[in-house]
């Protein structure tokens, strides 16, 4: 019994509701906030007290109050690094706080005790935002499906939907699982999962996805992807794997942060102990002291990297592009090479009829000849068979029954067609004349109007694959079929060259004519074709040992070697071969080529926003500390300044959460 599936969001009986607000993740709903604003409430009530002239036990409890809320967390956590012979920048914190309190300036350590906590709240709420970007996309999928039996209805959760239910989704509704339209005509507004701005018409044989927004029109969609394998999940598992990864500079600047917080102490104690050998006071070194630790502690260069890594990764998976760690990210951002595979990269791995040529005293025209052709190919479930049959459908024609099929591998079909025996098979298979391609291009050039197909296109000879249609033994005419250009490949090629400053490469296995016809329509002028898979990953070798950074696309098993083998491994996701995504780097989810060009630039503003930060951390650092050391710089002043540039540079790094990032 075949099920049959109504997405619905609550009932059967609920209308549509709206599309679903983007989660977010409330300020006090983060226990660093709430501890944070209890410690500012706290210091301030305290200054109160303290400025109205109140005992100094009201204030001093106050202060006390605000150096337990906000400071007990970063304490336990320095002690836990410090059990671990570590030295950690929060203990240093908390040391300079104490360190003022003794010396009696409680209000001023009370003060860094405040801003570092709101720091760290900030820095929390940063990351739970871009956590929420990804995760959010969840949100958009129904909650529940009405699946409809023969015995009526039943409500159920539409995580329990499985590959082969059909879904009816009405207008309004989302859709609730990955599959393909199999009736039914309307749009689909699939901003949310893969950033096209305007709706897309969908019609029988449309993929669609889970969580988009379904438009005027009902659709019956056949389920294909199981709803914890949907494009929207995938994007939040591989991004929130990638999140718990390290970039490269990130490895760098905690590898030598143990070495320079040790460093800090180390010069703290020298700063508080040279003032002292030469005659000053106690109080005044101390301060100086406790001063120059906090401006010298390296919390902003150790924010530097991370938040831009992981918002550009939170980006890329809004948009469809799944990038696998921040590792991933950082070297998309370096590449200078672009080297691409044809089939199924730039082309849609799927054949199409581009030329049909009936052959002199057929006594048949173009649509006759297609029609005939479709025919005999119409019980085949060959990739060519289904272009020709698809052709014909396109143009409208009638498809007569076919009786006595048969289908000899690598040969082709034959059947009978309103009482003619029709075979349909490679030119020179199946006792067919090798020569009579030739022919039939020596004949178009004397008549026009068969030299151009029924589909618009001017014949491309030897560029794809030539079949010779016969009928009772004498051949009648040819079809050519070609793997279809991906639209967005000539912008996607140009994009990219004018990225790295140089062409792309087209690396393919497919013969010369071929894939000298994609070079053309795409502007590439270096082709190598005839490749193994050893070929190609000597081709992407010899380009890296020439000094160039390789960014790999593409799809097959056979490219799994090459994406290994490149700076940067970019995989097409909805066709791509589960090694080839298993290999890469980074996979576009929806197989949208101009997402290649616009990840990469996206990886090129993230690595430039590291650069700012380093640079804005290393320039307070230096400019804070040398006020300490040569001047006189006001311990408040100098937590400000400190917190500020924390602050400023996890901010920064996360303006690459808004859609003008990607757009732009």
């Amino acid at each position: 019994m075949v099920r049959r599936v109504s997405t619905t969001l609550t009932s059967p009986a609920t209308a549509a509701r709206p599309a679903a607000p983007r989660r977010r993740t409330r300020l006090l709903a983060l226990p660093e906030a709430r501890w944070a604003l209890a410690a500012t409430v706290a210091f301030l009530v305290g200054l109160g007290c303290d400025v109205g002239g109140a005992p100094p036990w009201a204030y001093g409890t106050l202060y006390a109050v605000a150096y337990a809320t906000g400071g007990w967390e970063p304490a336990l956590e320095g002690l836990r690094a410090l059990r671990e012979k570590t030295l950690d920048v929060d203990l240093l914190m908390i040391v300079a706080a104490l360190g003022a309190a003794a010396i009696g300036q409680v209000l001023d350590g009370a003060l860094l005790i405040v801003i570092f906590a709101t720091s760290g709240a900030l820095e929390a709420l940063a990351t739970a935002r871009t956590a929420d970007s990804v995760r959010g996309l969840l949100d958009l999928a129904p909650d529940t499906a009405t699946r409809l039996t023969d015995d009526g209805e039943e409500t159920v959760p539409a995580a329990e939907l499985r590959v082969g239910d059909l879904l009816l989704v009405r207008p309004g509704e989302r859709i609730g699982g990955d599959g393909r339209v199999v009736d039914g005509v309307s749009e689909a507004d699939q901003a949310t999962v893969t950033g096209e701005p305007l709706p897309v018409v969908k019609r029988p044989g449309d993929d669609v996805f889970a969580g988009t927004l379904n438009g005027t029109g009902a659709l019956r969609v056949r389920v294909e992807r199981d709803p914890a394998d949907s494009v929207v999940a995938r994007i939040v598992t591989l991004v929130e794997e990638a999140s718990r990864t390290k970039a490269p500079t990130q490895l760098f600047i905690e590898r030598i942060e143990q070495r320079y917080a040790v460093a800090v102490v180390a010069a703290t104690l020298a700063v508080f102990a040279l003032p002292l050998a030469f005659g000053a006071d106690l109080t005044g070194a101390l301060l100086r002291a406790m001063t120059f630790m906090i401006v010298a502690s390296p919390c902003a260069v150790v924010l530097a990297t991370m938040p831009p890594l992981l918002s550009a990764i939170a980006t890329a998976g809004r948009h469809g592009v799944l990038v696998k760690s921040a590792v991933a990210m950082e070297r998309l951002g370096e590449i200078d090479t672009a080297a691409l595979d044809k089939t199924g990269t730039l082309t849609e791995g799927a054949p199409e009829v581009t030329d049909v040529r009936p052959l002199p005293d057929s006594g048949l025209d173009a649509d006759a000849l297609l029609a005939l052709a479709a025919a005999a190919e119409h019980p085949s479930e060959h990739p060519l068979a289904r272009a020709v049959v698809g052709a014909a459908r396109a143009r409208g024609l009638r498809i007569a029954p076919a009786r006595e099929f048969v289908a000899t591998p690598g040969r082709g079909v034959s059947a009978v067609v309103e009482g003619c025996v029709v075979e349909v098979g490679r030119v020179g298979d199946a006792g067919l004349p090798a020569d009579a391609d030739a022919d039939a291009d020596a004949d178009d050039t004397h008549d026009p109007a068969r030299a151009r197909s029924p589909l618009g296109s001017r014949p491309h000879p030897s560029a794809g694959t030539t079949v010779l249609v016969s009928r009772d033994a004498t051949p009648v005419g040819t079809l050519v079929l070609t793997d279809r250009l991906r639209p967005a490949a000539p912008a996607a090629t140009a994009a990219l060259g004018a990225l790295t400053g140089t062409t792309p490469v087209l690396l393919t296995g497919d013969n010369a004519p071929a894939a000298a016809r994609v070079a053309e329509a795409t502007g590439i002028t270096d082709v190598r074709a005839d490749l193994l898979p050893e070929d190609k990953v000597n081709a992407v070798r010899d380009l890296r040992l020439a000094g160039r950074k390789v960014l790999f696309v593409g799809d097959g098993v056979n490219d799994a070697p090459a994406l290994a083998a490149a700076h940067a491994g970019l995989a097409m996701g909805r066709a791509g071969s589960d090694l080839a995504l298993e290999t890469a780097d980074a996979v576009v989810v929806r197989d949208d080529l101009a997402a290649v060009p616009a990840v990469v630039r996206l990886s090129r503003t993230a690595r430039r926003l590291v650069l700012q930060n380093l640079v804005i951390a290393g320039t307070f650092i230096t400019g804070l500390v040398l006020w300490d050391l040569v001047g006189h710089l006001p311990l408040p002043l100098g937590v400000a300044g400190h917190e500020g540039s924390t602050v400023l540079v996890g901010l920064n790094g996360l303006r690459l959460l808004r859609e003008r990032a990607w757009q732009e």
